[in-house]
């Protein structure tokens, strides 16, 4: 809708089509409404598409190639339009995991250096839904693989990778394919440009091993954690190894616009975080309530697991399940010893409580304020009551946001706590 009202106001003709009524509604006498499957698509500029259409089985992909018109996103068109905007610089990041907390403190960062900034792209609101910056701003863009596969000629002035692992198969023919989706969004950087990479994984090293090779040196760089390991500490909302990680790809590519030292160390000290991404909620009688409902998958939960270890004194209290992406625990099996008990809930709960029985506490719970209840009443003041589901949300919720605001009101009415999502301007939108 956001490209659609964008393309109106520049005097495009446009032909606009959706499912639902309500979009058609809110074009009709604007713009031609009409299904691109069924109308002739010869003299059209571009298909614009949401990125959650399947490019790998959606008919869209192939009406358009017998009519030679290319298929195009928002971001596509964005990077069309910047020769008309006033001089701007672009910092893209794309990875499996890490991608909206990192854009979320590249953005905050630049703010706090008194850099105009405008964040969209896979977060916050559409970047068409903003008005432009002015001269020497810069765009802070999360992009996904999807996201990418529609972008041809968007060359970021920075631009960061902070993994690659299994996700989103059933739209690529392998996970190589997927790789290579991520990989694109440095080819289409000009040599001089900064690429960034979170070399932990071997996906990730090859694309910046390739970078490396068609780059001058200082151009293509592996991220410095031990530099910031130190000063982790500091940075209540970044804990854990994989917000060490964000916290270095964020220094990375902020500096590449001038920012320095003394003006992001302390920005990374008042970073808030994300909503669902290791969030915060507060403590109640000592115990810490983290909201981490954004953790669909057992790769994306291990780093909550491993942002508490036992020592000094902290123990976790784990509410997982949902709706299972796999039939076991994966990266989490590394950190168990962090757990004090586990809370099963939802559909892949009997399954979770069957692996985690003969290695620690296991309480099967099937409902989200069941296993609440149940967790603080068993932890102690230095604990911690981690929601890190390590599943999908859809047996008990519509999204993953909605799981985890319902966790943020019952830990409020459970323990008195005020857990009202403190608004980021990084927060992204349901």
């Amino acid at each position: 809708m956001a490209v659609a009202e964008s393309l109106l106001a520049s005097g495009a003709h446009v032909t606009a089509w959706d499912r639902q009524e309500e979009p058609r509604v809110v074009l009709e006498g604007r713009a031609e409404i009409a299904d691109p499957l069924v109308i002739d698509l010869s003299g059209y500029d571009a298909v614009v598409v949401s990125p959650g259409v399947p490019l790998n089985t959606h008919p869209i992909v192939e009406v358009a190639g017998n009519a030679e018109v290319p298929i195009v996103g928002d971001m596509e068109l964005f990077a069309q339009a910047r020769d008309t905007l006033p001089n701007n610089r672009v910092i893209g990041i794309t990875g499996t995991n890490g991608k909206s907390t990192t854009t979320a403190l590249v953005h905050h960062i630049l703010r706090s250096a008194g850099i105009p900034a405008r964040m969209g792209g896979n977060i916050g609101l559409p970047i068409f839904a903003q008005a432009p910056l002015a001269a020497g701003g810069v765009y802070v863009l999360e992009l996904s693989s999807y996201q990418i596969d529609l972008t041809r000629s968007l060359a970021c002035e920075a631009a960061g990778l902070t993994n690659i692992t299994p996700d989103h198969l059933d739209r690529y023919d392998g996970f190589e394919a997927y790789a290579a989706s991520k990989a694109r969004l440095f080819a289409m950087q000009d040599p001089g440009q900064l690429a960034a990479f979170g070399c932990a994984d071997g996906p990730t090293c090859a694309i910046a091993d390739r970078e490396r090779a068609r780059r001058p040196d200082g151009r293509a760089i592996c991220i410095d954690l031990e530099g910031l390991a130190p000063f982790q500490q500091e940075w209540p909302s970044l804990q854990g190894p994989h917000n060490l990680q964000n916290a270095a790809m964020a220094v990375a590519l902020v500096e590449e616009m001038g920012v320095t030292p003394a003006q992001w160390r302390p920005a990374l000290a008042s970073f808030r975080g994300l909503a669902h991404r290791m969030e915060r909620l507060g403590e109640a009688n000592g115990v810490l309530f983290i909201n981490d409902s954004k953790a669909t998958n057992p790769a994306s939960a291990a780093p909550a697991l491993a942002a508490y270890p036992p020592n000094p004194g902290k123990r976790i209290h784990w509410i997982l399940g949902g709706l299972p992406k796999g039939d076991g625990l994966g990266e989490c099996e590394e950190f168990l010893g962090n757990i004090a008990a586990a809370y099963t809930i939802g559909e892949a709960g009997p399954r979770f409580a069957e692996l985690l029985e003969p290695v620690l506490p296991v309480r099967r719970c099937e409902l989200l304020v069941e296993a609440l209840r149940q967790a603080i009443d068993a932890a102690r003041p230095g604990d911690v009551v981690l929601f890190s589901p390590a599943c999908a949300s859809f047996d008990q919720f519509r999204n993953y946001e909605i799981r985890g605001d319902t966790f943020r009101q019952l830990v409020a009415a459970l323990t008195g706590l005020d857990t009202a999502c403190q608004e980021e301007e990084g927060r992204s939108a349901a």
